[in-house]
């Protein structure tokens, strides 16, 4: 297949290597312009792509859009006029409230929503190659997110042979809630902490996670989505212990002064708790941390 890894930060320089790898004509579309980028993976030799080539979006399969969720539109309107009709887009984020917001894609486009728990880290540099490391070992869920990305079940076939495993959900309305109650829990607290992942399993953090996923299961129960608190709460802690040594996306965005993805994980949960009348204390707390946080950056810039 003809790929495009549009925003090739550290999850997707993972993919593009491992889709190369697989035998695809793999090439991305970064945010600097140098025709060349090469990616060293987990400090092996690097692996060149093509960069920024409009040729190549325009014999595009597949366009594999890994960007930030607030930069996802963004991201396919710089490219919309080198997308042929049949090209397939799968948007791989954190989060949810991004598909709400594809407007004309969904109706041009074969569309899939995929989730994700592998961990990468990009090394912050301006010289090349890219060093990108895998830090933790997942799985990746992919689904449909209009009619016409439901004929295209044969993706988690090509994903797999690429980076196992990959399976196909039939509702990604159920996988993304999963991915949000995670990433509510994990993602604000790891920032606000500046802390990895793994220390979160200690005591000091007990009585706050679990009135976040308290809250997390009455927001999903209004939603119609059957949750029990104590599985959840089994896999929240699991991802902790799996992730101990990684620092989450959003820990290294206020660690960079980079907007993060509040809005479209814990500022997504707050929209919909508000559509049912339910008080989130804790979410709307760390979600105001975040902001705070976020502001006070830009200003000591």
């Amino acid at each position: 297949m003809n790929i495009v890894i549009l925003g090739p930060g550290a999850i997707g320089a993972l993919w593009a290597v491992k889709l190369r790898q697989a035998g695809h004509r793999v090439s991305v579309w970064a945010r600097q312009a140098d025709r060349e980028y090469p990616v060293s993976l987990d400090g092996l030799l690097p692996v060149n792509f093509q960069n920024h080539t409009d040729e190549d979006i325009r014999q595009a399969d597949l366009i594999f859009v890994t960007v930030k969720s607030w930069q996802i539109v963004a991201a396919l309107d710089s490219v919309s006029k080198l997308l042929q009709p049949e090209t397939m887009l799968l948007l791989m984020h954190n989060g949810m409230g991004v598909t709400e917001e594809l407007g004309i894609y969904l109706e041009t486009h074969p569309c899939l929503i995929a989730t994700t728990s592998h961990g990468a880290l990009k090394q912050e540099s301006r010289t090349f190659p890219v060093q990108v490391s895998h830090t933790g070992k997942g799985e990746t869920w992919i689904g449909a997110a209009n009619q016409a990305g439901q004929h295209c079940t044969f993706m988690t076939d090509v994903l797999n042979h690429a980076f196992a495993p990959v399976y196909w959900h039939h509702n990604m309305t159920q996988a993304q809630w999963q991915k949000l109650a995670v990433n509510c829990v994990i993602n604000p607290l790891t920032a606000i902490n500046q802390c990895v992942n793994g220390q979160l399993a200690s005591s000091e953090f007990t009585r706050q996670i679990s009135a976040l996923i308290t809250e997390i299961s009455r927001v999903m129960n209004a939603e119609g989505l059957t949750t029990d608190t104590g599985q959840l709460k089994k896999r929240i802690y699991q991802v902790i212990e799996n992730t101990g040594e990684n620092y989450s996306s959003m820990y290294q965005d206020i660690f960079r002064r980079r907007t993060t993805e509040i809005d479209y994980i814990t500022g997504y949960l707050l929209k919909v708790a508000e559509k049912h009348q339910i008080a989130i204390p804790e979410h709307e707390k760390v979600y105001h941390q975040i902001k705070h946080i976020e502001m006070k950056g830009k200003q000591d810039e």
